[in-house]
């Protein structure tokens, strides 16, 4: 796929931060669950905690200082590509927090791709080997790769590591993963987009 065939599938097959939210909330009220298949329900019942979570962490989350000095230093047009799914437990928690950081600088174009639409892009963008959501992708004017990020923040990761290392259930992993989340409030990821964002200026200004 050569740069401009991947941009404009990004832009024609993207949404807004707010449309995306608008789509999940339009599903919900509109699905009847009592016709869903098993599977098809147990999604359905993600899909609706994670709009609680993200609705939440949209009203209770402020960017830090380090986060609004960073991208205030933003001088060119970049597009942040987050690759994700409405059912997904970690999007919930971080793709409210890259809404925000987004919404700092008016020369950030944040574009939201469902993954399981667009294979072709997730799988250039693999977490060891496996389809992993979500991902946010940033990208200059000229379709330059500035920095990757995803699936979840370091800590969160070697949770995950520390929990499958002691066999623990599925579950309870996941029930440990969002009481992080919680009790973090969305300061490592703030962390993470800081230090992303800080060494990308300090590369354009050598």
């Amino acid at each position: 796929m050569s740069v401009n065939d991947f941009k404009e599938k990004i832009l024609s097959n993207g949404k807004s931060y707010s449309q995306y939210t608008t789509e999940t909330v339009e599903y919900i009220n509109s699905t009847n669950s009592v016709q869903l298949s098993v599977v098809e329900k147990e999604l359905f019942e993600y899909i609706k905690l994670n709009l609680q979570r993200s609705t939440r962490i949209d009203k209770s989350f402020v960017p830090s200082e380090d986060l609004k000095d960073a991208m205030a230093g933003v001088t060119d047009k970049q597009t942040w590509m987050v690759i994700t799914e409405n059912w997904c437990g970690d999007s919930a928690q971080v793709l409210p927090v890259i809404a925000k950081a987004a919404l700092l600088n008016e020369k950030i174009d944040l574009i939201i791709l469902n993954r399981d639409k667009n294979l072709d892009i997730i799988d250039l963008y693999l977490t060891n080997g496996t389809r992993s959501i979500p991902v946010l992708v940033a990208f200059d004017t000229e379709g330059n790769e500035l920095f990757k990020w995803g699936p979840r923040p370091q800590p969160a990761v070697e949770l995950i590591k520390q929990l499958k290392s002691k066999g623990v259930e599925k579950k309870e992993m996941y029930e440990n993963l969002h009481l992080w989340y919680g009790r973090n409030r969305g300061v490592e990821i703030d962390k993470e987009l800081t230090v992303m964002i800080n060494s990308i200026m300090k590369t354009v200004s050598l």
